[in-house]
């Protein structure tokens, strides 16, 4: 999956919300750029985060699901007969 431009979205966002409200609220032109440089960064970092940890829980399932992709089956009598692929295991 492409999380490329989930900071960016997020970020995005945030800003607009803020320039809304801060529109809506007549504040003064220093204030409103000020709010909106420090909601940029603070959003664009925790997008950041969340990618990073996305990313993190993807590369950490895939793993696990590599280890337990091999299945070995068992005969009648418990004898080991091979993996799903059809290999006899050490």
């Amino acid at each position: 999956m492409n999380r490329k431009f989930l900071p960016l979205i997020l970020m995005l966002s945030a800003g607009l919300v803020t320039v809304v409200i801060t529109f809506i609220r007549g504040y003064s032109i220093l204030y409103k750029l000020g709010s909106l440089l420090a909601v940029f960064v603070i959003f664009y970092v925790i997008g950041s985060i969340i990618v990073y940890f996305l990313d993190h829980f993807d590369k950490v399932n895939s793993a696990e699901a590599d280890v337990e992709e091999t299945v070995y089956e068992k005969g009648a009598d418990g004898e080991i007969l091979g993996s799903k692929e059809g290999e006899k295991p050490e």
